[in-house]
């Protein structure tokens, strides 16, 4: 489906576009925040928040839609139709999780099967989206008895399980809810304390995190546009967990710092925010993201190199430069972050598991070598799977006698109004 010129805006229908979004996630494993930024200069503020609500909702409880898609339909759409079946969920997800009023709902789901071309489907699109009004209650009960109400794949939630037996429930509860907003102040313009009142003169809640001094995280979610000063560098969207990277790889103006599988920038920052006049190089394999590292310390007004380069082939954009302090961010399953991005429950596999590990651990190897005798590695991923993690950790010491662990590994997990699942791991080289 070709995207509307602006010219032609007022014409589009926003469940089409929807159902083409989730088509494109679950039919060719496209990333749905990436999806989202090609759509949203496409449609009206009002109907870009709609947008993200409906894509991101379906994505959190896919295995209940298709489960009443299932019940309600003696075949379902596939081939050349099935962006219609993607229509449905579209069109139940209204019903069931937003305030559109059903018949409205209804009305603009039908309206996108003509958007989408197929208007011989009109019809069945209607009939099914009116039956499920009418069984409703019923088909909440079956899918509760009979469905996957954990609202993962069945791999995941083993996974979860195997490594959490005490409180895989509450993370998989955690994984199911919105994420909260959390802020990072930036400290050389405030403290929490000082921009936590600057936000109640804007009528904006917000509560101060005990432990991490630079966060705060909002009462209700705010548009970036509506942060005081946001535009001027005084805050920075960041997760409470990913907050504690910064802090723990504890930089000192004068160092030589990189910042390794950088992108987007966010933990870049925070070490120029900690320490201004450190020499800290961002490197990020993706030259598109890499832009989006640049835009962060434009924004910021701090300064650091950034190259675009792989962490297997650190040979080739180090300079055989040595440094006194590395993060390296690790490439991992992000089922730390499902909440934030509920559409990694739908692209990932399990087989990915194995070969991530195996991608850490040849990152961490490859770079090894250029951290300084005395110097500070910080190990972290957006896991909460041991296998990316402790795991990982275990084997390099093993292999690695000149590694020493400097703290027991952190392992964070979801927590609702808390942070996301972060792991650190402070290594040394003696």
């Amino acid at each position: 489906m070709a995207l509307p010129t602006k010219a032609q805006a007022e014409n589009y229908n926003l469940r089409a576009f929807c159902a083409q979004i989730i088509f494109d996630v679950l039919e060719k494993g496209n990333s749905l925040s990436s999806l989202l930024i090609n759509y949203n200069n496409k449609v009206n503020d009002k109907d870009r928040a709609l947008m993200q609500e409906i894509s991101f909702g379906i994505m959190r409880v896919l295995p209940e839609l298709e489960f009443y898609v299932q019940a309600l339909m003696d075949k379902i759409f596939t081939g050349k139709n099935r962006i219609i079946h993607y229509l449905l969920l579209v069109g139940l997800y209204q019903l069931i999780y937003t305030r559109i009023p059903p018949h409205a709902a209804a009305s603009e789901t039908v309206n996108g099967v003509i958007s989408l071309k197929k208007p011989s489907l009109k019809g069945v699109v209607n009939g099914v989206l009116r039956t499920f009004l009418r069984q409703q209650n019923e088909l909440k009960k079956q899918f509760m008895l009979n469905g996957n109400s954990s609202l993962h794949p069945a791999w995941l939630l083993k996974r979860i399980k195997l490594a959490y037996p005490e409180n895989w429930s509450d993370i998989i509860t955690a994984n199911n809810q919105r994420p909260p907003m959390w802020l990072r102040i930036n400290s050389l313009q405030f403290s929490a304390i000082q921009y936590q009142q600057l936000l109640n003169d804007y009528d904006i809640g917000s509560i101060k995190d005990n432990h991490v001094k630079s966060a705060l995280r909002l009462l209700s979610p705010s548009p970036v546009n509506k942060l005081p000063l946001f535009e001027q560098g005084a805050v920075t969207i960041q997760d409470l967990s990913a907050q504690h990277a910064a802090y723990l790889l504890a930089p000192e103006n004068g160092e030589t710092i990189l910042d390794l599988c950088a992108a987007p920038g966010g933990k870049t920052t925070h070490i120029l925010e900690l320490a201004p006049q450190a020499n800290v190089i961002a490197v990020d394999i993706d030259s598109e993201r890499v832009k989006r590292i640049e835009q962060n310390l434009a924004r910021l007004k701090l300064k650091a190199q950034v190259k675009v380069g792989d962490g297997l082939t650190p040979e080739k954009w180090s300079d055989d430069q040595q440094f006194d302090r590395i993060l390296l961010d690790a490439p991992c399953s992000a089922t730390g972050i499902i909440r934030r991005h509920p559409d990694i429950k739908w692209l990932r596999r399990d087989s990915d598991i194995i070969e991530l590990a195996e991608l850490q651990y040849q990152i961490l190897t490859k770079i090894w070598p250029y951290l300084k005798v005395n110097g500070i590695l910080i190990y972290a991923t957006c896991s909460i799977l041991p296998d990316e993690n402790s795991q990982q950790i275990s084997r390099f010491l093993m292999q690695h006698n000149n590694a020493k662990q400097l703290q027991p590994v952190q392992q964070y997990l979801p927590i609702e109004n808390g942070g996301d699942g972060f792991f650190y791991a402070k290594l040394q080289k003696i």
